[in-house]
């Protein structure tokens, strides 16, 4: 008997609840939103960041993800119910 995973997921983004598809990263996901290229900005001027490398060697892409601060949200993997909190709500 083999279960299957759901296609999407739901998770919450700065109070924002999001259809996003299973089995992608928190950094996709965010992309895949369109809106979200960059949710963090450059300490200086100020301008979007988000995904640099896209494989964890960098730390462009942190968030907070179910209450843990700093993780590289190019490496972890979605889940129905996750919440996410960006730079952009914690500056």
């Amino acid at each position: 008997m083999t279960t299957e995973s759901p296609a999407v997921v739901r998770i919450t983004v700065d109070d924002t609840e999001l259809t996003v598809p299973a089995h992608r990263t928190v950094a996709a996901a965010l992309m895949l939103e369109g809106a979200r290229i960059g949710w963090r900005t450059t300490r200086r001027a100020g301008e979007q960041r988000g995904v640099f490398c896209g494989i964890g060697i960098c730390y462009d892409c942190v968030a907070t993800v179910d209450g843990r601060p700093g993780l590289r949200t190019c490496l972890v993997e979605v889940s129905d119910g996750m919440v996410v909190s960006t730079e952009a709500r914690d500056a």
